[in-house]
């Protein structure tokens, strides 16, 4: 019998106990997989937000606790506008509410219709709205599509009655499944008088983009610049401690999946110390018992790791049809986020079995041989 062809023997002759430990391996795995999982898509669906506009970079409140609170008022915005190498800014007012249970997060952007161009949104049916038209929106394209809605039709926001006059797309995914309204309306709406959300940036050609935010950081302190998702951070707390959570999950599954391993492997020790001895007697090398019985709570791992990704996939997918978290959690599943699956698992075995086959290796043959 092959080396790996006894590793297998040795599990199967103690299915139960296998299949249980691998179930406690499959639980810290899907763990790992869903928050894994949820963490990274709604990271990406709030950096999307940040993404909206057609810009080099995106100015923000500095330590927001969550991007749609940023607050940035007019004047400021002018005067990032005057910064040297900015070429135009554009201010946006964000707001959220809930349409139905099928739309529970539907976003609202305010902003002047002389800066739609700009901003890169392109008007496929209709016409853009007036700058003090109250009562006028526009609809991305995805929103009308899912809503069955078109221009001329009514749509109630926030129990104010709007006539949809315009479909858009700004070539984005969230961006296309929200609405625009004027500006100064949605302002006086929302009780935010001459604020806005964020400022989105465009650089005048052969300015450095670089350059440019610190120049703005260094005059605005309470502001912050952000161009990818991986600076996220630095305009949203929120996102900062999900993260947080995500990797203390991934510890904890490590911890509580070793603990679950050296337990059960420890079990197999005390069944099995005459066999340890015996195999010593015969010449069997200690590094030879150590790489078994790490091989086995290896397997275990492995077969676990099957499962709770399996379990994980599920679950993420479960959630993504949650009303909550409709057309917030876009479950994205990227080799990262399987492979950080599969070195929690390996290390689960590797961490739960060392000890056991430390004990193993270093048996006396003459005591073990002796036990009863």
């Amino acid at each position: 019998m092959s080396f790996v062809g006894l590793i297998l023997h040795n599990l199967w002759a103690r299915k139960v106990r296998t299949a249980l430990t691998a179930v406690a391996v499959a639980v810290g795995v899907t763990t790992v997989v869903t928050l894994g999982v949820v963490t990274h898509s709604l990271r990406d669906s709030a950096a999307a937000v940040l993404k909206t506009g057609k810009a080099d970079f995106t100015v923000a409140q500095k330590n927001s606790s969550d991007v749609l609170n940023s607050v940035i008022n007019e004047d400021q915005v002018g005067r990032i506008a005057e910064v040297p190498g900015v070429d135009r800014v554009v201010g946006v007012l964000l707001a959220t509410t809930k349409l139905d249970a099928d739309h529970p997060l539907f976003i609202q952007i305010g902003i002047d219709p002389t800066d739609l161009t700009p901003f890169g949104v392109n008007v496929v049916a209709g016409r853009p709205f007036g700058a003090t038209a109250s009562h006028e929106m526009m609809l991305g394209w995805r929103a009308a599509q899912d809503m069955g809605k078109h221009v001329g039709d009514p749509m109630v926001v926030d129990g104010v009655r709007y006539r949809i006059v315009g479909i858009f797309s700004v070539g984005q995914a969230l961006g296309d499944t929200a609405g625009m309204l004027p500006l100064v309306p949605l302002q006086a709406h929302q009780r935010e008088p001459g604020l806005v959300s964020l400022a989105f940036v465009q650089v005048a050609p052969g300015a450095g983009i670089e350059a440019v935010r610190h120049r703005i950081e260094a005059r605005f302190p309470v502001l912050t610049t952000v161009r990818t998702a991986a600076e996220f951070g630095r305009a949203d707390r929120t996102l900062v401690y999900l993260n947080a959570a995500d990797r203390a999950a991934t510890f904890l599954a490590l911890v509580i999946g070793a603990v679950i391993v050296t337990n059960t492997m420890l079990l197999s020790f005390f069944e099995r110390t005459r066999e340890f001895g015996l195999l010593r007697a015969v010449g069997w090398a200690r590094f030879r018992i150590l790489a078994m019985v790490v091989g086995e709570a290896l397997v275990i791992s492995v077969l676990g790791a099957g499962v709770g990704v399996g379990i994980g996939y599920g679950v993420v997918l479960l959630l993504e049809q949650l009303p909550s978290l409709a057309g917030v959690l876009s479950a994205d599943f990227t080799a990262g986020e399987f492979g950080r699956a599969l070195w929690v698992a390996a290390g689960i075995g590797f961490f739960g079995a060392i000890y056991p086959a430390l004990r193993a290796a270093f048996l006396q043959p003459i005591k073990a041989l002796r036990r009863e």
